[in-house]
């Protein structure tokens, strides 16, 4: 019998291997079976650490730039094969870290996440994979573009200021600082939203409110935000403002397609599934398992389990799938490719104890035990 286990995290309890090895150990105490164990994350908070502890690698920590300009402190992780970087926009532009100060969508920026981007290709990388979901800001990526080398300048010739403030301000833009070796680098976006850069469906309309932009403002950012789109097609001949993706992480996607080479926007999940070669894995097998810490409907609509579970169903391989919760409406997964699932937690407790990594795991074991109690008498 041939398992392939790939769970995502049980946030704050267990990390996606962590789980996987406890699903692990309950199978082992049944049956002799071939078990893999892959890493699982959907491109957002957390795919950095389930890569690098999935795949191998280490963690590099550098200062950057933060979203309001202070100094902050980035993680990202580089996978074994020193050639790929894991990273998250999070880190250095944030809308977690923009609270602390404040938020302020005139000034955030993404210059934090170019410096992170100029460390990975100095450190040797050409493959990046980046997830840019939650970010504090509405400027189009300028910020990142700057930092990469690219010169936006006002029509004094000087760099304009972070964030949205001056865009509209932006009288030519050049390339002649750019690193070469960005030319030679193919970054996978993982991005979950389809929103084009401009209008009402648009970065500022859509996402500006929780960044801090008010009701009043939204046409009027909108307008700088198209500018830079104006000059944008003016330097490259190309315009990707409405582009499905284009608007995510307010407008970051709109500066990777539009400035970087060899750039591929695609699902979160589509990306760490390729990048673990579950595919590959999951060809042969028996029975595939995955979870995460709480199944729902939400779930369904394409989570990680969920993109586990169509991934197997390619290959006719049945799935099974464990939560620490279970939601009643939690039943639209059985439609979505996954055919039974299991709470892990046993009797009644409460939320820490069985949140605890200790108890959380052995609870995994424990219903991955008893599931294949009753598969080996099948």
């Amino acid at each position: 019998m041939k398992v392939v286990i790939a769970m995502d995290s049980f946030k704050g309890s267990l990390s996606s291997i962590n789980a996987g090895n406890a699903a692990k150990a309950g199978i082992e105490r049944v049956c002799n079976a071939e078990i893999i164990v892959k890493p699982l994350a959907d491109g957002g908070e957390g795919t950095t650490d389930a890569l690098i502890e999935g795949l191998g690698g280490e963690y590099v920590t550098l200062s950057v730039t933060g979203p309001l300009g202070e100094k902050t402190t980035a993680k990202y992780g580089i996978l074994s094969d020193k050639k790929t970087a894991v990273m998250e926009i999070a880190e250095a532009a944030g809308i977690v870290l923009a609270k602390r100060q404040g938020l302020n969508p005139l000034k955030a920026t993404t210059y934090g996440v170019g410096e992170m981007i100029l460390d990975g290709i100095c450190r040797g990388c050409r493959e990046f994979i980046i997830g840019i979901g939650g970010s504090a800001t509405s400027e189009g990526g300028v910020g990142m573009l700057q930092a990469l080398g690219y010169e936006i300048l006002d029509d004094k010739g000087f760099p304009i200021k972070p964030g949205l403030q001056n865009l509209e301000k932006i009288a030519s833009i050049n390339s002649k600082n750019v690193p070469k070796e960005l030319s030679q680098c193919h970054f996978r976006i993982a991005c979950d939203v389809t929103n084009p850069l401009c209008g009402e469906q648009g970065a500022v309309y859509v996402y500006g409110p929780q960044k801090g932009i008010f009701e009043e403002e939204l046409p009027f950012f909108d307008e700088k935000i198209k500018y830079f789109a104006d000059k944008t097609l003016e330097y490259t001949g190309r315009d990707c403002r409405m582009t499905k993706g284009a608007g995510a992480a307010g407008g970051l996607g709109f500066a990777f397609l539009s400035y970087l080479p060899n750039v591929e926007l695609q699902s979160g999940i589509h990306i760490v599934l390729e990048a673990v070669g579950l595919e590959q894995d999951i060809r042969d097998a028996d029975w595939v398992l995955t979870g995460e810490g709480s199944l729902d409907s939400q779930t369904a609509m394409g989570k990680a389990p969920v993109g586990v579970a169509r991934l197997a169903k390619k290959y006719g391989v049945k799935v099974l799938a464990f939560a620490g919760g279970i939601e009643k409406d939690a039943v639209e997964c059985n439609t979505a490719g996954i055919d039974a699932f299991f709470p892990i937690v046993r009797g009644i407790t409460t939320l820490e104890k069985a949140m605890e990594p200790s108890n959380a795991s052995e609870n995994m074991a424990l219903a991955t035990e008893q599931v294949f109690r009753l598969i080996t008498l099948l």
